[in-house]
């Protein structure tokens, strides 16, 4: 299950653990560097890039659509520096715009990439995010227009060495992708994968879809497909977990951070390829590299532990949302984004106003939410009662959160009495 080089490079020993890709046997790292949340600045990703290459990190994750394409071209200026059997790059096709579905417009997306890149081969290619708008977007953006037929015969002359896809949405898009492997030979898929999502699935017209992520990773490993897995921290939910459930688990492992726990438990499944963080800062850089090197995987008692948190974690009323940004940019300046993880950090730290309007702290709670609130997001403008109910947000949002309605709640908790 487990590969592990063991070997000196630059005075550093690399203690990673790897995983083997099917068919080409490539050792891949099980940390994989997510790069959709750079700084922007190239000393800086080099020096992170940098650490992570001389730790045993080989695979990179960009797409065009990150930071308004500058991932790809700081992912590109940042490896070039390397040898190009050292690492491992995975890009996108991000034409969900229906103004780029054309296949001439797809296929210069597609070429942009090797530029940004500075790569004549790319390691792995995804079709980004199918599932959102089901099957007559999937229809639409990659196998009307042949889009999809070019990037087989790209795969089969070696331009891209490793074809799949990345999912969130409606499960049709998946099932038939999957279903029709046998035409396809999908190399890997990408999908969303950590504690909490496991147990607790969402509901889209009474099929369990998205966030269920035993459905997906069961299904993938049924068809020999591997996955590579985004967002095991649930977009940075673990850590803002509440001080009650960090306690639980600082019981049974006093050194390790919520993040460390869910690293090790998405790890400790034999069909994952790589693990994405989106690793921005050296400190959790480091961190993560510790975990990886190597992974020590989670025992039964500690996933049932696992477990337990998940379901007292479903039971706070927190906004799903995982920070990625792809509802941005709003038409009138909210911060979506800044908004749910500040309500998020208030749900967990107990610091809502009461239901009751007749508890006795209950004008003080609301002050003091609305000062967190102003603290967080001094630009009033960004705040929650600037949405306008327009739903342009609400196909962009691969969690399928119900924007406006949730805008609508915060609102509701900045109201004077």
């Amino acid at each position: 299950m487990f590969a592990q080089k063991k070997e000196e490079q630059g005075g550093v020993t690399n203690r990673m653990t790897y995983r083997v890709q099917h068919g080409s046997g490539e050792q891949i790292s099980l940390l994989g560097f997510g790069m959709m949340r750079l700084p922007n600045n190239q000393d800086e990703v080099d020096k992170l890039v940098d650490y992570a290459i001389a730790h045993g990190v080989n695979y990179f994750d960009t797409a065009p659509m990150y930071m308004g394409g500058q991932s790809e071209v700081l992912t590109g200026n940042t490896l070039s520096r390397y040898p190009r059997d050292k690492y491992f790059v995975a890009t996108k096709m991000s034409n969900q715009n229906q103004r780029l579905w054309s296949f001439a417009d797809s296929k210069r997306m597609y070429e942009q990439s090797f530029e940004r890149l500075k790569v004549d081969y790319i390691d792995y290619y995804l079709l980004h995010s199918i599932g959102g708008g089901g099957m007559d977007t999937l229809k639409g953006r990659f196998l009307d227009n042949g889009l999809l037929e070019f990037l087989l015969k790209e795969r089969e002359a070696g331009r891209i060495k490793h074809l799949g896809f990345s999912y969130h949405g409606d499960i049709r898009p998946f099932d038939y992708l999957l279903d029709h492997n046998d035409q396809y030979h999908w190399d890997f898929c990408q999908i969303q994968m950590n504690f909490l999502d496991w147990r607790h699935a969402s509901m889209k017209q009474g099929r369990r879809v998205d966030a269920d992520a035993e459905y997906l990773y069961n299904k993938c490993e049924k068809t020999g497909v591997q996955c590579v897995i985004m967002e095991p921290l649930r977009g940075g939910a673990f850590g803002r977990m509440a001080q009650e459930l960090v306690d639980k688990l600082k019981a049974v492992r006093p050194s390790d951070s919520p993040a460390r726990w869910a690293f090790r438990w998405v790890g400790s499944y034999p069909n994952i390829l790589t693990t994405l963080s989106g690793m921005n800062r050296m400190d959790h850089l480091v961190e993560n590299v510790q975990t990886f090197s190597p992974l020590e995987t989670c025992t039964e008692a500690e996933n049932r532990l696992l477990a337990d948190i998940a379901d007292e974690m479903a039971g706070f009323p927190t906004i799903p949302c995982t920070t990625c940004g792809y509802c941005m940019p709003c038409p009138y300046e909210v911060d979506i984004p800044g908004n749910f993880a500040y309500y998020n950090n208030a749900v967990n730290e107990h610091l809502l106003p009461l239901p009751d309007k007749q508890a006795a702290d209950y004008a003080e709670r609301k002050e003091k939410f609305a000062a967190g609130l102003r603290k967080a997001l001094p630009d009033v403008q960004k705040w929650a009662r600037s949405c306008q109910d327009c739903e342009e947000c609400l196909p962009k949002c691969p969690q399928q959160i119900r924007i406006p309605n949730q805008m609508a709640r915060i609102v509701e908790l900045l109201r004077r009495r």
